[in-house]
């Protein structure tokens, strides 16, 4: 399986999980932005990156924490390892 195949697997997989948590979720086309899923529920809102096997560089992770959203905004890195059911998560 190609990377590009593999992240868009993960990216599904981490979207399904938020749905079932009750936010309708929308996925970033071809990934070019700066988070792969945006998640709104009634309350809050979650930013998503997805990585597989690994954190985010520093300088990503740099990015990630200085983007600037509103107070009922999560952000997060879901780390989703080979085989594992869940990903690991790390609020930001």
């Amino acid at each position: 399986m190609n990377a590009k195949a593999k992240g868009s697997k993960r990216e599904l997989k981490s979207m399904r999980l938020l749905e079932a948590a009750g936010y309708s979720v929308t996925k970033s086309g071809a990934s070019l932005g700066l988070w792969d899923l945006v998640a709104v529920s009634a309350t809050d809102f979650v930013l998503v990156q997805v990585k597989s096997n690994r954190q985010p560089a520093p300088a990503e992770r740099e990015q990630l924490q200085d983007f600037r959203c509103p107070p009922n905004c999560r952000k997060l890195v879901h780390v989703w390892k080979d085989y594992a059911r869940r990903p690991i998560v790390k609020e930001l």
